[in-house]
């Protein structure tokens, strides 16, 4: 008689579940599933959800890229883009140059023109990768001032099997040429990028779109001569992406099967006519997937932070 009594119960509990279920409150006898990404959540017949794979890969990270400051500098936009990727949070920044207004040759000036700058960087929490512009190093003290601050003018890194190159068009400046990478530039690509051939995707760094330059100052001076060839024979057989600035005016082309960027301006002289005319302030966010990049541009007026209204307690 007991156990009928224990049964009878056992049924009419299974019963209650089964009413909560079917009226939609929650019901304790379904356990929470647990998916790799560490989303913990019931699953029932039917589910309040599309799907439980979260949109967080171990492989995927995130970076920004600041363009051309200088040449023509507009005041205060450069901070509003540091603040912008503080709020963002990406894992580090790249600069496509053009970092200060240079062309002189006094070292007063740089001095005091790189310590504004970098006064302005200690304000963004993440680390800056630097990139020379033609306003960094227009002469060759201003390169030996490079130098002196920061070493090398082309280097490299890794993060999460992707490759970062970073190159200087700048190589041994002359007015008469719109850019150059010197041979020992373009031997030191070729050798770095033959014993980095494991990474899942290349990112090419240069501030000058130098495959968009196609008339040059003196008859002798072609994209063979100046290295440019050299340089994109390098890539091929890879994965890539190539960020450029300079221009001031933002332009995507493929080449080769692969995505070639010129991004507007990230403070620089620009008539500010819009996204048709390419003519926007902007920092570009990248996000590498298991497979390829995605980039979004990220316009510095779309970016706001907490506080953009704040009321009393209690208002509305």
């Amino acid at each position: 008689m007991r156990q009928l009594t224990i049964l009878v119960a056992v049924i009419g509990l299974l019963g209650v579940a089964a009413t909560w279920s079917v009226t939609g409150a929650p019901s304790a006898s379904i356990p929470a599933n647990t998916t790799k990404s560490g989303l913990a959540i019931r699953v029932e017949p039917k589910n309040p959800f599309t799907h439980l794979e979260v949109n967080n890969r171990p492989n995927s990270f995130q970076f920004a890229i600041i363009s051309d400051r200088t040449g023509g500098r507009r005041p205060g936009v450069f901070s509003k883009a540091v603040e912008k990727i503080n709020l963002l949070q990406p894992e580090f920044v790249v600069s496509v140059g053009d970092l200060i207004e240079g062309y002189s040759e006094d070292p007063g000036a740089w001095a005091l023109e790189w310590s504004e700058f970098e006064t302005k960087l200690t304000r963004l929490q993440m680390p800056f990768f630097f990139c020379p512009g033609n306003h960094d190093i227009a002469n060759l003290p201003m390169g030996k001032e490079w130098s002196r601050k920061f070493g090398r003018t082309y280097y490299e890194f890794r993060y999460q099997d992707c490759l970062f190159v970073v190159l200087n068009t700048e190589d041994e400046t002359q007015k008469d040429r719109e850019f150059f990478f010197a041979p020992e530039q373009r031997a030191w690509l070729k050798q770095m990028l033959a014993a980095n051939q494991d990474v899942r995707w290349t990112f090419v760094f240069m501030h000058k779109p130098v495959w968009s330059i196609t008339k040059h100052k003196l008859p002798e001076h072609t994209s063979a001569s100046l290295g440019w060839d050299d340089v994109e024979a390098s890539l091929q057989g890879r994965k890539y992406t190539v960020f450029s600035g300079h221009n001031h005016v933002y332009a995507k082309s493929v080449r080769k099967g692969m995505d070639y960027y010129i991004l507007a301006t990230t403070g620089g002289a620009s008539k500010l006519e819009g996204l048709k005319a390419g003519q926007f302030d902007h920092f570009a966010w990248v996000t590498m997937k298991d497979s390829e990049p995605i980039l979004a541009n990220i316009l510095l007026d779309g970016v706001e932070d907490k506080n953009i209204r704040v009321v009393p307690d209690g208002g509305k």
